[in-house]
């Protein structure tokens, strides 16, 4: 694999401004050309329907941390964007049997894959880099005095274009979010069920914060793409089973197996959510959103749960506050805002709702609660609502329009060109 690997071979002058008013630079509350992901799978009886964790079957733990770093590239007559850096790290923790047999399937994925080894735990191949170290006790965990179970190994498998310098900071990164413990579900309320949001008008100025809901309307992948490229996750055609279990043992987990096999054709799936991210379009819903904001009903920055910058390619200030290393982000509400718009938002983090109503906001939920997958539609509730909370059940670009049309709000039909 060579870098810069091309995302779209060839990007219109429209495409150019888009990516330099919005992607580039650095001046904004995070690096927005970065995409980056981390999960910490791990056996607790928090999570056993997940895990498979039992009194017999306790232990493993994976982790799949990921760092990209996109940007233009003009070597060639036409300007392409290209994914520039990549990291990407994997860790095992299983039976001392399973990581010497997972250990050696790499070697021989190595050997089938045309890599060449530089040292004893590095290979090469182009213009990418892979390290496999083996520890019987990993450092990580000997220096968060973490106790490895009897029997147990792990195996770490790193991949890193050449020029890319892994900091501390990112070497860290999974490591922090596994030392924060697992998401601990959300006991729901009682919320109130409404057909539309006519009962928000009565709360202006209100808030936003954004989750999924308006970029899978646009066109974008929905987070559980990301945990099928990755394979964290079994997928499953079957809409009955929902539990979607874990991959924890190493001869399930096939991402190491595809990189080192083609790492090239992998790379073009593992950039699917950032170049169609990229491509999107602002919908009808960021339109409303923005008359909205306007015409003085909606106060404040966006609170804002993904990397699209579609809300910001409307024309509104975003504030990103999906962090992986706080539990708590910061968030900056409007002084005057008296509720709070949560739209499409199915994340980890509650706690910007949760904020909310401890300053006597009141909240609004618009969400269908439940998805397309496999081609069957699954429920999916929303977790978080609380007592006095309001959802309207339904999509966002539709009612939000119609928020407007109530509020003789008017809408535009075309969006920003950049």
């Amino acid at each position: 694999m060579f870098f810069p690997h091309p995302v779209i071979e060839q990007l219109d002058d429209d495409q150019v401004a888009t990516w330099n008013t919005h992607f580039a630079g650095t001046g904004h509350e995070r690096p927005r050309a970065i995409e980056e992901g981390v999960w910490r799978r791990t056996h607790d009886p928090a999570n056993a329907q997940q895990s498979g964790w039992s009194e017999d079957e306790q232990g493993r733990r994976r982790i799949v941390h990921y760092r990209y770093r996109y940007d233009l590239d003009y070597t060639f007559p036409v300007p392409r964007l290209v994914l520039a850096e990549l990291y990407l790290y994997t860790s095992a923790l299983a039976p001392k049997a399973e990581i010497d047999e997972y250990r050696s399937n790499v070697r021989c994925w190595l050997t089938e894959g045309g890599w060449r080894q530089t040292d004893d735990t590095t290979w090469a191949k182009g213009d990418l880099r892979v390290t496999v170290t083996s520890h019987d006790t990993h450092p990580q965990d000997e220096r968060a005095s973490r106790q490895t179970p009897p029997g147990f190994c792990s195996l770490d498998v790193v991949f890193v274009s050449e020029d890319f310098a892994v900091t501390r900071p990112v070497r860290q990164m999974p490591w922090n979010v596994l030392a924060g413990g697992i998401r601990i579900r959300d006991q729901r309320g009682n919320p109130t069920y409404a057909d539309d949001l006519r009962e928000l008008s009565r709360h202006l100025p209100f808030q936003v914060e954004i989750g999924c809901g308006t970029s899978v309307e646009a066109g974008v992948p929905p987070l559980h793409f990301l945990h099928q490229a990755y394979r964290v996750t079994e997928r499953t055609d079957n809409v009955m089973k929902q539990t979607h279990p874990f991959v924890l043992s190493p001869s399930k987990d096939t991402l190491v197996q595809e990189m080192l096999l083609d790492a090239t054709g992998k790379a073009d799936e593992l950039v699917t959510m950032f170049r169609d991210s990229f491509l999107a379009k602002p919908t009808d819903a960021h339109r409303a959103l923005k008359a909205l904001h306007d015409a003085g009903h909606f106060v404040g920055p966006v609170l804002q749960h993904n990397f699209d910058l579609l809300a910001a390619r409307a024309g509104l200030d975003e504030h990103f506050v999906r962090r992986y290393d706080q539990k708590i982000p910061p968030v900056p509400f409007h002084p005057e805002a008296k509720a709070l718009l949560v739209v499409g938002l199915h994340a980890d983090r509650r706690e910007v709702e949760k904020r909310a109503r401890d300053r006597g906001m009141k909240v609004f939920f618009i969400d269908t609660e439940g998805l397309e997958e496999f081609g069957e539609y699954m429920p999916y509730p929303l977790e978080g609502p609380q007592d006095g909370d309001v959802i309207v059940k339904a999509q966002a670009a539709p009612t939000l329009v119609a928020l407007c049309h109530h509020l003789r709000v008017s809408v535009p039909v075309a969006a920003p060109t950049v």
